[in-house]
C-alpha cells in the first residue's frame, strides 16, 4: 500500500494495525494535509447491513465537534475497502503512555477528566461509542485527549459483539450487559470509561483472567480489587467515583457522565489538590500515676488539650481524641500503635497530682526507628497547667521542624477557659456528653453549669450546654421545641461571644438539621470546617446534611478525612457508612455499620444502623438478635421502633410491622430528620401506599432532597414511583437538588 493513491490520499506509511483494520498515514493532495486512513477488514465490508449501519453512525460521528473527539472527515470506498479518513494525530496513544510508566494522579485524572467531556458531548448527540479503552485514545504532543474510533464501534455492535471484540482484545472494558448480548445504551460507555480510569491510574485493567470466557465470568460475577489498594495515592472520592462507574446493574452506574463529571471535579478539588501530609501523630492518653483514680478525667483533659493545639497546625496530621482513648491502658507497643492508626510518631506521657501539685513528663517517639526525639519533665502547681500544655505542644513542633503561620502560632497558645476549676468541670462534661446517654447528658449540663458559675459567661461553655441540648434531641430523648430553643439560645450566647468560635458554627449545623434545615445546617458546618477542619463532630454533621441534599462528591472527602484522623472511632464509621448507604451499596455500608457496632455495641446511632444494614442484606437472624438485646433495654423508643417497623416490612411481615405504629412514636417519629423517610419505605414495602407518600412528603418537608437516591438508587421506594403524587414530589426535589449548591 506504501506509495499507492487511494481516490486523492497518497499513502505514505503505515501507522498501525488491529482487529479491525489497519491504519496508514497519508497525504491529502487536494486539501495538502496529513491525515489517518482506517480501511476496515474485507469481512466486515461484505456484510451490507453492517456496512449501511456503519455508514449512517459514521456519518453522526462528523457531526461531533468538540476537542476531545477526534473528527471524521470522510468516509468512502476505493477498489471494494471501506475506509475513514481521520486527522493524524501526532503523539500517542493511551496505552502506550501507560506502557511506558506510572502517571501521576493528577496527570491521569486530567485525561479522564478530557475523556469524561468528549463522552458528555458525544451522549448528548445521541452517539454511543462501545469501545473506549486505552487504545483508543490518543494524547496528542501537548496532552490533549482524543477518543477515537466513534462510529467504528457501533459497527461492532452491530456484528457479532463477543467474537469480534474477543478478537480486538477489547473484552476486557465491556460492561455487563454488552458481555451478555443485550442491547446497550450510553451506560456501557460509563462502565469502559471506569475500567479505562482504574487501569490509568492502577496500571492494572481491573479484570485480568487470562482466557475470554473466564473475563467475562469475572465481568458479570466479581468485583474488582478496590484501586486504592494498588496504588495508595488514589484518593478516596476517586476510588468511589471508579467503582460506581463500574456497577454491574447499569441503575446503579453513574446514569450520565454530566453526573459523573461533576462528581470528578469536585473530588479532584476537594481530594487531589489537597497538601500531601507528610507527618503525623497521635497523642496517647496521659498515664495517671497519681494516689487517687480519680484524677483519670484530669488526664483525659491534658490529652485532649495536646490534641486541639496539635490541631491546628496544618502540616501535621493528628489522630483524633476518639481514637487516642482507645489506647488507654494498652500493653501494645510504640510500633504496634502506630501501625493501627498509620502515623509515624508518638506521644506517651504521665501526670502525677497531689492536691494543687503537678509532674507531668511527656515523650516524642519515632514509630519507625523507636528513637525518642524529644522527652521532658515539668513540675508545677494546677495554675501551671495551661503553660505547661503549650510547652508540650512546642516542644513537639520543634522536635518536627514544623513552620507555623501567625495564625497557627496565635492559636497554640490560646485557651478558652482560663480557670482551672472551670477547665476540669468543662472536661468531666465532655466525658459524660460521649455517652450518649440520658443520664450522662444531665450529668453533662450540671458540670458546664457549675463551670459558668465560676468564670461567668464563656463561649466554649455556652456552646457545651447547646450541644448538651441538641443531643437530647437527635438520640431521641428529647424532641420538643423547648429542647431546641435551648440549644438555639446557647448557640446564640456562644457566637455572640466569639463570633469565630468552630463549636458554635457546628452546634447551629446540628440544631438545624435536627429541625429538617438541611441546606443552613450545611452552610454552618462549612463555616466550622474553615475554622477547624478536623473537628470529628463537625465532619459527622457535615456528611449527614450534604448527604440529605444529595451532594455526594463533597461528603466522601470529608468521611475518608474523618476515617483518616479518627481511624478508631464509631462515628468515624458510621459516617463511612453513610456515604455507601446513600450510594446504594449497601453491602459495603454494612461492613462500615458492623465495624461502629464493634466499636460501640451501646451506641444508639450504632445500632440503629448496624441492624438497618443487616436487615437491607437480608440478615434478618443476626439483625432480630441485636434488636431482641435493645427492646429489652428501650421498649417503645422511638429510634428501637422505627427499626423494628422497617426490619419487619422488608420481611414483609405487615402485621408485624403494623404493630408498632402507635400515637407516641409516629409523633416522634414525625418530627425526626430522618425518620420520616425510613417510615415512607416501610409502608411502601407492605403496600400501604397512601400512608407511605405522606410519610414521603413529610421526609422531602425535612430536607430530603437527595434526588439520584429518591429517584433511583433507594430499592424500597420502588412500589411509590408509579404513582402521580411521588413523580410531583420528585419533580420538586430534582429542582431544589439541581438549584443547591455546595
Amino acid at each position: 500500500m506504501i506509495g499507492r493513491c487511494v481516490a486523492h490520499y497518497k499513502i505514505l506509511e503505515k501507522l498501525g494495525e488491529g482487529g479491525m483494520g489497519v491504519v496508514y498515514k497519508a497525504e491529502d493532495t487536494k486539501l495538502k494535509r496529513t491525515v489517518a486512513l482506517k480501511f476496515l477488514l474485507p469481512a466486515l465490508t461484505k456484510d451490507p447491513q453492517a456496512k449501511a449501519r456503519f455508514v449512517q453512525e459514521a456519518q453522526a460521528a462528523a457531526a461531533l465537534d468538540h476537542p476531545n473527539i477526534c473528527a471524521v472527515f470522510e468516509i468512502s470506498e476505493a477498489d471494494g475497502a471501506t475506509y475513514i479518513v481521520m486527522p493524524c494525530v501526532k503523539g500517542q496513544s493511551l496505552k502506550e503512555k501507560i506502557a511506558a510508566g506510572p502517571l501521576s494522579v493528577e496527570e491521569a485524572l486530567d485525561i479522564a477528566g478530557q475523556v469524561a467531556e468528549g463522552l458528555k458531548e458525544a451522549h448528548e448527540r445521541g452517539i454511543i461509542h462501545r469501545d473506549i479503552k486505552p487504545a483508543n485514545i490518543m494524547l496528542t504532543e501537548k496532552g490533549q485527549a482524543k477518543i477515537m474510533d466513534f462510529g467504528l464501534a457501533k459497527l461492532t455492535a452491530a456484528a457479532d459483539v463477543t467474537q469480534t471484540l474477543g478478537i480486538m482484545g477489547t473484552i476486557a472494558y465491556m460492561s455487563p450487559e454488552q458481555a451478555r448480548g443485550e442491547a446497550v445504551d450510553h451506560r456501557t460507555d460509563i462502565w469502559s470509561f471506569g475500567a479505562m480510569v482504574y487501569e490509568i491510574l492502577t496500571g492494572r485493567m481491573p479484570f485480568r483472567p487470562k482466557h475470554e470466557q473466564t473475563i467475562v465470568f469475572s465481568i458479570l460475577n466479581d468485583s474488582p480489587e478496590p484501586p486504592s489498594r494498588l496504588c495508595n495515592d488514589i484518593p478516596r472520592p476517586i476510588e468511589q467515583l471508579i467503582l460506581k462507574a463500574l456497577e454491574k446493574d447499569k441503575i446503579r452506574r453513574y446514569q450520565n457522565m454530566a453526573e459523573l463529571l461533576k462528581d470528578l471535579k469536585a473530588a479532584r478539588l476537594s481530594g487531589v489538590k489537597m497538601p500531601k501530609v507528610e507527618k503525623s501523630i497521635i497523642v496517647l492518653p496521659f498515664e495517671n500515676i497519681s494516689p487517687d483514680p480519680e484524677q483519670e478525667y484530669f488526664c483525659d483533659g491534658m490529652t485532649e488539650e495536646i490534641i486541639t493545639d496539635l490541631s491546628h497546625v496544618h502540616d501535621l496530621l493528628v489522630i483524633s481524641r476518639s481514637s487516642a482513648m482507645t489506647f488507654k491502658g494498652t500493653k501494645k507497643t510504640i510500633p504496634e500503635i502506630a501501625g493501627a492508626v498509620n502515623v509515624r510518631y508518638v506521644l506517651e506521657g504521665s501526670v502525677r497530682k497531689a492536691g494543687n501539685n503537678l509532674r507531668i513528663t511527656a515523650q516524642l517517639i519515632d514509630s519507625s526507628t523507636d528513637a525518642h526525639l524529644w522527652a521532658e519533665k515539668y513540675n508545677g502547681t494546677l495554675d501551671d497547667i495551661f503553660d505547661i500544655q503549650e510547652k508540650v505542644s512546642r516542644s513537639i513542633v520543634n522536635a518536627l521542624a514544623l513552620k507555623l503561620s501567625s495564625e497557627e502560632n496565635r492559636r497554640l497558645g490560646e485557651r478558652e477557659i482560663k480557670t482551672v476549676q472551670a477547665y476540669e468541670a468543662y472536661l468531666r462534661a465532655r466525658q459524660e456528653i460521649y455517652r450518649w446517654t440520658e443520664p450522662a447528658l444531665e450529668r453533662a449540663r450540671l458540670h458546664l453549669e457549675n463551670a459558668l458559675a465560676i468564670v461567668g459567661e464563656n463561649a466554649l461553655l455556652f456552646a457545651g450546654l447547646g450541644n448538651v441540648y441538641a443531643t437530647y434531641a437527635h438520640a431521641g430523648f428529647r424532641m420538643d421545641e423547648a429542647t431546641l430553643s435551648k440549644a438555639e439560645e446557647y448557640a446564640t450566647k456562644a457566637l455572640k461571644l466569639e463570633p469565630g468560635l468552630a463549636q458554635g458554627h457546628s452546634l447551629l449545623g446540628s440544631i438545624a438539621m435536627v429541625k429538617g434545615q438541611m441546606k443552613e445546617g450545611f452552610r454552618q458546618c462549612q463555616r466550622a470546617l474553615l475554622i477547624n477542619p478536623n473537628d470529628p463532630d463537625t465532619l459527622f454533621f457535615t456528611v449527614a446534611t450534604s448527604g440529605h441534599l444529595g451532594k455526594t462528591s463533597y461528603t466522601e472527602p470529608l468521611a475518608a478525612r474523618f476515617l483518616k484522623i479518627d481511624p478508631l472511632s464509631p462515628v468515624a464509621y458510621l459516617t463511612s457508612g453513610l456515604v455507601h448507604w446513600l450510594e446504594g451499596r449497601f453491602n459495603s455500608a454494612l461492613e462500615s455499620y458492623r465495624e461502629s457496632f464493634r466499636l460501640d455495641p451501646e451506641s444508639i446511632i450504632s445500632r440503629w444502623w448496624f441492624v438497618a444494614a443487616l436487615a437491607a442484606n437480608r440478615l434478618f437472624q443476626e439483625a432480630e438478635a441485636v434488636l431482641d438485646k435493645w427492646l429489652g433495654e428501650m421498649p417503645g423508643h422511638v429510634m428501637v421502633m422505627s427499626v423494628v417497623f422497617f426490619v419487619n416490612a422488608l420481611r414483609n411481615e405487615k402485621a408485624k410491622a403494623l404493630s408498632c405504629i402507635s400515637e407516641n412514636w409516629t409523633s416522634s417519629a414525625w418530627k425526626d430528620y430522618w425518620l420520616p423517610l425510613i417510615v415512607a419505605e416501610g409502608y411502601s414495602l407492605i403496600g400501604e401506599t397512601a400512608e407511605a407518600l405522606r410519610w414521603f412528603e413529610q421526609a422531602v418537608d425535612k430536607g430530603w432532597i437527595n434526588f439520584p437516591f429518591l429517584s433511583q438508587i433507594d430499592p424500597w421506594l420502588a412500589n411509590l414511583r408509579g404513582e402521580p403524587r411521588f413523580k410531583k414530589l420528585i419533580e420538586r426535589v430534582k429542582k431544589e437538588w439541581e438549584e443547591f449548591e455546595v
